[in-house]
């Protein structure tokens, strides 16, 4: 800071302590530096605690989550750089390889992942079909399944024209090699069920035929 800014008594935040985890401000994270100074357990403790109590009347609308006056305990021990001897809840402190820790990623499936554009329950029929004895039944599901996914894949992929012939391919791969479709079976069971012909409207002019009045039908004079 240069001795001008100096002289006009002006405080940057640049120019100041690093905020550990700033949605709880800067004085706060002064309140717990000052706890750690306290030479009296019975007093550090008190002080600590109304600190966690203040931090959880700054954000009420998480104030009725089970866990989350524990996660404030583990952010007061952040903010004081574990380098504070009170006692939170449980009795168990937190600590910085805890804090540090990941959790362990969940691997995606390699074949779901090839076949996204399926989406995840057609993963599901598959195993469900591959679980049905051979026979007609398991035929007319496996051909049921290559319908939806034909009809999935032109609902996600306008753009892209999918043949019948590589959804039977995908459909054995999928399967590992043991469900097929016939050639000459039919796979736009859902496609063609979506296009409902158009009722004719009656005409109320024109010629001769019938008129539906409240009582029925009565033949036109």
């Amino acid at each position: 800071m240069s001795e001008d800014t100096q002289n006009r008594g002006m405080d940057y935040n640049s120019n100041r302590e690093f905020l550990t985890i700033p949605e709880y401000g800067r004085n706060v994270q002064k309140l717990i530096k000052h706890a750690k100074t306290i030479e009296d357990k019975e007093f550090r403790q008190a002080f600590i605690e109304r600190i966690v109590s203040l931090m959880q009347q700054m954000h009420p609308q998480n104030g009725n989550l089970e866990d989350y006056r524990e996660k404030l305990w583990k952010h007061v021990f952040k903010i004081a750089d574990y380098e504070l001897d009170v006692d939170p809840p449980g009795g168990e402190k937190p600590t910085r390889e805890e804090s540090d820790r990941r959790p362990d990623g969940i691997p995606y499936p390699v074949v779901e992942a090839k076949y996204r554009h399926y989406g995840h329950n057609v993963q599901q029929l598959i195993k469900k079909a591959l679980s049905m004895p051979e026979g007609p039944k398991r035929e007319g599901f496996t051909q049921a399944i290559a319908s939806y996914m034909k009809l999935a894949y032109k609902t996600w992929n306008k753009e892209h024209y999918v043949s019948d012939e590589i959804v039977k391919a995908d459909i054995v791969s999928l399967s590992n090699g043991e469900l097929h479709i016939a050639e000459d079976k039919n796979i736009n069971l859902l496609t063609n069920s979506n296009r409902k012909r158009k009722r004719p409207t009656n005409n109320s002019g024109g010629g001769g035929g019938h008129k539906r009045g409240r009582g029925g039908y009565r033949r036109k004079k």
